[in-house]
């Protein structure tokens, strides 16, 4: 990819989006920025993350003219912006995450625009409950737990046919899709649009799946996900950690530096066009792994506690094969220990964000999305 090109980073300002932008000024692109800085990820301003060498405009990616204005002269789209997590809002996922994406194509296409590469963001959610095996009946696809389930306090996803515990497996980008909330169904959507599209009208496109990603600049204004962010600012408040279920969930945390490095590659890569790619760590780590290791990390000497309240519509565990974008050169080199301190650092410089964990968890009651 040639350097003079315009790179348009759509949700630039905020935490992947802003990573991506110092990167690509670093690799000596001219790069344009599209948010609307809106709430809750944002509070209206520009932050002061946001490199003041990139273009900023401001406009939404649900509106075609701001559309327009950004992708005036632009070569490649990295098409970051959504809207994430658990709301009751259900139609402004598919106004931000998928009518968004139609918009970018229907411009590009409609208006003959040169943009050489495209690479949007999708999300391991879009695999569901996920992929297990049963020693005496095999691999399975997972139903999403049942409330009744889970109030029990019975955690762990179970073979339909004998009823046993069953061992998760990592998904493959070619396994089944299962996606369970709004949001994943949204991203699912996005993904096809970007495959169909790019291919119809020789585009090179890419959807990107991230697991779970950590690191700096991770908003601290809303907390319907992401438990680094809740364990830290806990420890920032002297509160104590606590955790959803028994804390034995298992995840890959994936730091936002190994996901940049992932973004650069797939933009030079003639082999990662028009693919379909999970972004992970490789490396599988429980909650209370986490939960331990931020304790560690802030010298607090209490021990995280797991309460046994549960999220509706969060899988179990998510485990995700990386091998297909390690074959392009992928080569993940942060663990996670270097999220909790970087994050950790970062996270203390902003001492209101205990006043948003607790706005957040009161509205999380109050919808029902956190039980019981």
């Amino acid at each position: 990819m040639k350097h003079q090109d315009m790179v348009l980073v759509t949700g630039g300002a905020g935490f992947i989006g802003s990573h991506l932008v110092d990167a690509l000024i670093n690799k000596g692109f001219r790069v344009r920025v599209l948010d609307n800085l809106s709430r809750p990820t944002h509070d209206g301003k520009i932050p002061d993350w946001l490199n003041n060498t990139a273009e900023f405009i401001r406009g939404d990616v649900r509106i075609k003219k701001d559309w327009i204005k950004a992708l005036s002269g632009v070569g490649v789209v990295f098409h970051l912006a959504s809207y994430m997590d658990y709301h009751p809002d259900f139609s402004r996922y598919f106004d931000t995450n998928v009518k968004s994406t139609a918009l970018l194509y229907e411009i590009v296409v409609g208006k003959k625009l040169p943009v050489k590469k495209i690479i949007v963001a999708s999300s391991q959610s879009v695999y569901g409950e996920g992929k297990y095996t049963c020693p005496g009946h095999g691999v399975f696809y997972a139903r999403m737990r049942s409330e009744t389930q889970l109030k029990k306090h019975e955690w762990e996803v179970c073979c339909p046919k004998d009823g046993k515990a069953a061992e998760i497996l990592p998904e493959f980008e070619t396994d089944e899709l299962s996606p369970q909330s709004p949001y994943a169904v949204s991203k699912l959507a996005s993904e096809k649009l970007c495959q169909i599209l790019g291919q119809t009208y020789r585009i090179p496109s890419i959807a990107l799946r991230y697991s779970i990603v950590l690191g700096e600049r991770q908003s601290f204004r809303h907390f319907y996900s992401g438990a680094l962010r809740d364990f830290c600012v806990r420890a920032m408040a002297g509160l104590e950690i606590l955790t959803h279920e028994d804390a034995m969930q298992i995840r890959d945390f994936v730091n936002i530096h190994d996901v940049t490095q992932a973004h650069l590659l797939v933009l030079e890569s003639k082999k990662a066009d028009y693919q379909v790619l999970n972004v992970g760590s490789g490396r599988t780590s429980r909650i209370i792994d986490l939960a331990n290791t931020v304790c560690n990390a802030a010298k607090i000497i209490h021990k995280p506690l797991a309460t046994g309240k549960f999220r509706i519509n969060s899988p179990r565990n998510s485990v995700m094969s990386i091998g297909k974008l390690k074959k392009l050169g992928y080569k993940p080199k942060y663990d996670l220990k270097d999220s909790v301190f970087e994050y950790l650092h970062w996270i203390q410089g902003y001492p209101e964000a205990i006043s948003y964990l607790k706005k957040t968890y009161a509205k999380m009651h109050k919808e029902g999305i956190l039980k019981p």
